[in-house]
């Protein structure tokens, strides 16, 4: 999840579309700006695309939230 300058949002999604491994971008309302999909298979590649969206410079704050298939 991911937090914006206010104002910024149309700026930062088009920055975050940009970033290889981001399946989905939603703009979202409430404490959070946009909920960010990324479909990883190991923590190490996670870590590198959550370092690569925050250094986008109108992102303010992220929330990573670790999901996993049922098999």
């Amino acid at each position: 999840m991911v937090n914006v300058l206010p104002g910024k949002e149309r700026a930062a999604y088009n920055e975050l579309h940009r970033i290889e491994g981001i399946k989905d971008i939603y703009h979202v309302f409430g404490e959070y700006d946009f909920v960010v999909i990324v479909d990883v298979e190991d923590l190490s590649t996670l870590n590198n695309i959550v370092d690569n969206i925050r250094e986008n410079e109108f992102v303010t704050a992220t929330q990573t939230i670790v999901g996993a298939e049922l098999k």
